[in-house]
């Protein structure tokens, strides 16, 4: 375990050195790619279904997303210079409790029963208490590591933007999975060792988005969670994006620029989680929004785009007043 690394400058590169990444959280990564070209297998060639959908659909999902989140939490830990020791155990269990949580979800799929809320057995309850306990455990490495994180200096203002937002934002999503654990009015009424549920408004199990399975007739609090979580991703990508962007377009040279379209993004993205928050928590389809969730989406949607063009605005004159050529240019 590296502990210091004077000569380091953090500035969240995507050629992160190797010896530098988190080892635990690699591995993981790598195990997870291996398991979700296994599932994939599994979802194409076994029909069975449950709760009429694939068998493997969940664990090919959670192999993609485990994936994504182990490997990204890799690269971000690689670059600490400071709050290392906390952050390399906080990863290490992060990795534990990950690799616990995919064993029980590919183990129950392979014995043809559901993983999560099922408390029908002594088996699934124990297997339930125990990824329960995992993902708590989860949550609070993560926010560590994203304490952390936030404690560590960037050299670029807008990836540093980009991965302190993405991180937050992250660490919001992840904690709205526990709005699914308490068991619904109808599982009390009429219990069936199920407590807890992802839709709203309908039991889990009916018609979905392909592949998401999202459910199409009712609210589900899966899609907030997953948006949120997905920020460690979509946020730092925005940054790459910009910066590549930056080659064509002068403007986009600006780091001042940059962070204020990825603070901009950032605003919507988690007004965006609370807007898909609401709609589960009514109990509407993600694909039946009603005038009110159109509204506040129009809504964000507006004020975004005004805060954008302002930031576009306020760099083209600070680029404009160092160039006197350009400002003369701009006052004819």
């Amino acid at each position: 375990m590296t502990t210091t690394a004077p000569a380091f400058a953090a500035d969240w590169r995507l050629d992160l050195p190797p010896s530098r990444w988190h080892r635990p959280l690699l591995v993981l990564g790598i195990l997870l790619a291996v398991l979700t070209a296994v599932t994939l297998v599994g979802y194409l060639v076994d029909d069975r279904e449950l709760l009429g959908v694939n068998l493997w659909e969940k664990p090919l999902k959670f192999a993609i997303s485990g994936t994504l989140y182990a490997v990204t939490w890799a690269w971000l830990i690689g670059y600490f210079t400071r709050w290392q020791r906390a952050a390399w155990w906080a990863g290490t269990v992060i990795a534990v409790t990950l690799a616990i949580e995919l064993i029980i979800i590919v183990g129950a799929a392979a014995a043809g029963i559901t993983s999560h809320f099922n408390v029908s057995t002594p088996l699934a309850t124990t297997l339930w208490s125990i990824m329960a306990a995992a993902i708590t455990t989860l949550w609070v490495a993560t926010f560590v590591a994203a304490v952390a994180l936030w404690r560590n200096p960037g050299a670029d203002p807008a990836r540093q933007a980009a991965i302190r937002t993405g991180v937050a934002i992250s660490l919001l999503g992840m904690g709205l999975a526990f709005l699914m654990t308490g068991p619904t009015a109808d599982q009390l009424n009429d219990f069936q060792g199920i407590a807890g549920a992802h839709a709203v408004g309908t039991a889990d199990g009916g018609p979905g988005l392909p592949l998401l399975g999202w459910s199409t007739i009712a609210g589900d609090l899966r899609i907030p969670h997953f948006i949120g979580m997905h920020a460690l991703q979509a946020l730092p990508l925005l940054a790459l994006l910009l910066e590549l962007g930056a080659r064509r377009l002068p403007l986009l040279r600006d780091a001042l620029v940059r962070r204020g379209l990825v603070l901009t993004v950032a605003g919507a993205y988690l007004a965006v989680v609370g807007l898909v928050t609401m709609q589960a928590l009514r109990g509407q389809s993600i694909i039946a929004p009603d005038a009110l969730t159109l509204t506040i989406g129009a809504a964000i949607a507006a004020a975004s785009l005004a805060a954008a063009l302002a930031i576009v605005a306020a760099g083209a004159r600070r680029r404009a007043s160092a160039d006197p050529s350009r400002a003369a240019a701009a006052r004819s």
